[in-house]
């Protein structure tokens, strides 16, 4: 699986919409629907910066490592 984005689940937590940090950290707000879905490949530093501002929170509250299994995501 690799890197998760919990992007969503502080969001939750800090009671903020996606319209209201995307205009705080200044990224539209596909980009940052992207991100929170799991569809990105990369987020510069900068980003995960003004987000952790934004959320007043650490880069490990929102990207998280969960090993590969191996198997694939691809069914039999």
């Amino acid at each position: 699986m690799g890197i998760i984005v919990n992007l969503d689940v502080m969001m939750a937590k800090r009671k903020k919409g996606l319209t209201e940090l995307s205009q705080e950290v200044d990224i539209t707000m596909a980009n940052l629907s992207i991100l929170k879905n799991n569809k990105a490949k990369a987020v510069r530093f900068s980003t995960l910066e003004a987000i952790c501002e934004a959320l007043d929170c650490q880069p490990g509250d929102i990207l998280c490592y969960v090993k590969d299994d191996g198997k694939g995501d691809e069914a039999e």
